[in-house]
């Protein structure tokens, strides 16, 4: 806990539109011994020398700099005491205008300006003062990497593991390592010039694997169990011979996909017809070489059977049936289709790029025989990146005919299939004659299936919530990828998304680079992501713990499992330090070292709260998720979109570690109303601890019913979803909820 704080202001920073002079000495005067050092220095990051030489003659526990956003230069301040960081820069000067919404004048420092700066600066002192230095969690940090799967994915892992110095322990579920890749004739471009199909080579890859020394594969073999955390795990495997268990310290998770059902393209004649078939059998029988047919059409239009799962689930819902369930099909009838089926036939979509490449691909080695002709009828051909050369050069290809068409009928007619056509680039419609009719292939994770991995988790043994990604192992695309829900497990290939061979062999190597990553961090005790180099960790007070079970089920992670009692049982190694789970608690027994609900609690309670409502006007708490909303302020404010001077803002890790305790401190502090920033969250979620800002939105509902019973307006307290890139909107945003504070008058508890 920091008891002597030396406080230093930045002057090229903030000096042009506060006193800083008459800031450090109401800084002095207030308090006191715990400041012995208060500073004006002309800039910070050319004062670290001074800031050391104080360290050591006053012996200074906590520095606290105020001056520009942490998210600026927080990196540059690595001393041997505590450092907190005031924004007075983005959110206090440049982001500040009049009440009545005008700009201050140059040079003047308006009088809720400086009460703005000098509330920031007594909130960052105190939270310095509850802010402790965390202990070190640190594990061994075995340096060894499981890889389940053996397929082109997991091979890649395993060498790239290997070349990186760890021990690789592979674990595949099928007799022969290759996966699918043993049944593509010829890969899509894998290297420049990126315009002719190329050998996989899959046996070198292979032969690379079981020739390494420093990696052990089990054939035949699947996981039984995964406990522990990062840097001891311990796997249990199913192989010939029996059980076996490795120590590990991280996973690369590359079990690959299965073949989307039959039934979600019967629509265009699958499993009703010989002629029709999927990209992936059709592959597998050119290897074979079982490929006959001279006329063959390739299909990368799925709207017929996305209509018709579409056509069923309205026709259930139109009967009465819930929509989770379908209508019972009649006998003679072929079944309906339920919301799950709507919900796997995205896969179709989500594996376009792979069927437009991997079609391409396959025509292009059928049409290598002159007897042979070729179509590709096409709604959206997507092709990633460089492959744009691949496509360019089959546009030019003598036996490859392509069109964008609708296709709209695929029936067998005879000996031969016939494809209707409509809105094509010929500017006709026409039925297509050939002897086989190829359909892309949906790929669907194997997580979308069965539980890979076996966690022994108190939240259970697979992957939660695989509904929402659509049974992807990988859990945040835009900002981490290689990520799942279970810390120390990377997912790579077409498990985290449908991909080519070059994509999946990229995706292996940041797999296992993060998976190197993860080794080191836990060896070190900090976090590996988000929050990477965090040292701290949730700490209980088992004391006073109910055992409600509340923080276990609420963690997204799994980070804690529980006895027979429902006592927590803390793993470090798994947790991201987002402080979900103290924001659950209702005892508040759960606690960081540099990040608790005293503290939090004690910064609230330091703004000074104006009695007179319709003088000094009111004030409002902005709670701010570090990831989003809080840069979003910082942009706005670097832009110079001002928001209103009676908003006081407070960083927090996520909003899922919100507590109600503190929304009650700012209620009755005389707060007239709280704003809770954070990520989206549902369908189109950008949450980096993925339900932090779900959980804060059910929270919110408690919140409101215990307001309304202490007679304050529930709309009081609102919460908003903000996207890093929502810096354009977010001072209206502030601005609106002012509007309406002002508007709904004092809150009732003000000066009581």
């Amino acid at each position: 806990m920091a008891g002597k704080i030396g406080v230093y202001f930045d002057q090229q920073n903030i000096g042009g539109g506060l006193d800083l002079e008459a800031l450090a000495a109401q800084t002095r005067e207030k308090w006191g011994d715990v400041t012995p050092v208060v500073r004006v220095v002309p800039l910070l990051a050319d004062s670290l020398d001074v800031i050391a030489g104080d360290i050591a003659a006053q012996s200074l526990n906590g520095v606290l700099l105020c001056g520009s956003s942490p998210r600026a230069d927080g990196d540059l301040y690595r001393l041997s005491a505590q450092v907190g960081h005031v924004n007075l820069r983005e959110q206090c000067v440049l982001s500040y205008k009049n009440a009545d919404g005008s700009a201050p004048a140059c040079g003047d420092a308006p009088e809720l300006l400086t009460l703005l700066a000098r509330d920031y600066v007594n909130m960052g002192v105190v939270r310095l003062q509850k802010s402790e230095n965390p202990d070190s969690a640190a594990v061994t940090g075995v340096k060894r990497i499981l890889v389940i799967g053996g397929g082109w994915t997991g091979l890649t892992a395993a060498t790239e593991g290997a070349a990186c110095g760890y021990e690789v322990v592979l674990v595949e579920k099928a007799g022969r390592l290759g996966g699918a890749a043993n049944d593509i004739p010829v890969g899509s471009p894998l290297e420049s010039p990126w315009t002719d199909k190329q050998p996989t080579n899959i046996a070198d890859k292979i032969k690379a694997v079981t020739g390494n020394s420093n990696i052990r594969v089990y054939l035949n073999a699947r996981m039984e169990k995964l406990e522990g955390q990062p840097g001891e795990f311990t796997a249990s495997i199913a192989a010939d011979g029996g059980s076996v268990s490795v120590e590990v310290g991280a996973v690369v998770l590359a079990s690959g996909w299965t073949a989307l059902d039959d039934k979600y393209l019967a629509p265009m004649g699958l499993g009703k017809c010989p002629k029709i078939t999927t990209a992936a059998r059709f592959g597998k029988q050119l290897v074979d070489g079982e490929v006959t047919a001279r006329r063959i059409a390739f299909v990368l239009d799925t709207t017929m059977a996305e209509e018709a799962a579409q056509n069923s689930m309205r026709d259930a819902v139109l009967q009465g049936q819930p929509e989770p369930v379908a209508a019972q099909a009649k006998e003679g009838e072929e079944k309906v289709f339920i919301k799950e089926d709507l919900e796997n036939i995205r896969h179709l979509a989500y594996s376009n790029a792979v069927n437009s490449v991997g079609m391409l691909r396959l025509a292009n080695s059928v049409a290598a025989n002159e007897a042979t002709q070729v179509f590709i009828l096409y709604k959206n051909m997507t092709v990633p990146g460089i492959f744009e050369r691949f496509y360019k050069k089959m546009q030019e290809h003598l036996g490859i005919m392509m069109t964008k068409a609708d296709v709209t009928g695929i029936a067998e007619v005879g000996d031969h299939v016939v494809v209707e056509c409509k809105n094509t680039l010929l500017g006709m419609d026409f039925d297509l004659d050939v002897d086989l009719v190829v359909l892309p292939t949906g790929l669907v994770p194997t997580t979308a299936k069965e539980a890979v991995v076996e966690f022994a988790y108190r939240q259970g043994p697979d992957f939660p919530d695989m509904e929402l990604f659509d049974g992807f192992a990988d859990s945040n695309y835009i900002c981490f990828p290689y990520e799942t829900r279970r810390t120390g497990v990377y997912a790579a290939g077409c498990v985290r998304q449908p991909q080519t061979l070059d994509a999946c062999e990229e995706d292996a190597r940041g797999a296992v680079l993060k998976a190197a990553q993860c080794i080191d961090s836990a060896s070190r005790g900090v976090a590996v992501h988000p929050r990477s180099g965090d040292a701290s960790y949730p700490v209980f007070n088992f004391v006073r713990c109910t055992q409600c079970k509340r923080c276990t089920e609420e963690c997204p992670f799994g980070a804690l499992d529980d006895d027979e009692k429902g006592t927590p049982k803390p793993n470090p190694g798994r947790c991201r330090r987002c402080g979900t789970c103290f924001g659950a608690c209702p005892e508040r027994v759960i606690s960081f070292a540099d990040y608790n609900i005293d503290q939090i609690g004690s910064m609230i309670r330091e703004v000074v709260v104006p009695k007179d409502f319709k003088k000094e006007g009111p004030r409002i708490l902005i709670l701010a998720c570090e990831n989003d909303a809080y840069p979003a302020l910082d942009m706005a404010g670097m832009r110079r979109k001002a928001w209103s001077p009676y908003v006081r803002i407070i960083p927090v890790r996520c909003l899922g570690s919100v507590n109600a305790i503190w929304v009650s401190d700012a209620m009755s502090k005389g707060f007239d109303g709280v704003m809770l920033l954070g990520c989206k969250y549902g369908g189109d979620y950008q949450c980096h601890f993925v339900k932090g800002s779900e959980i804060c939105s059910k929270r919110k509902e408690n919140i409101a019913e215990t307001l309304n019973r202490l007679g304050v307006q529930p709309e009081r307290v609102e919460q908003f979803e903000v996207a890093i890139d929502g810096y354009d909107a977010i001072s209206d945003l502030i601005d609106g909820f002012v509007g309406r504070i002002i508007e709904m008058g004092p809150n009732p508890f003000k000066g009581m």
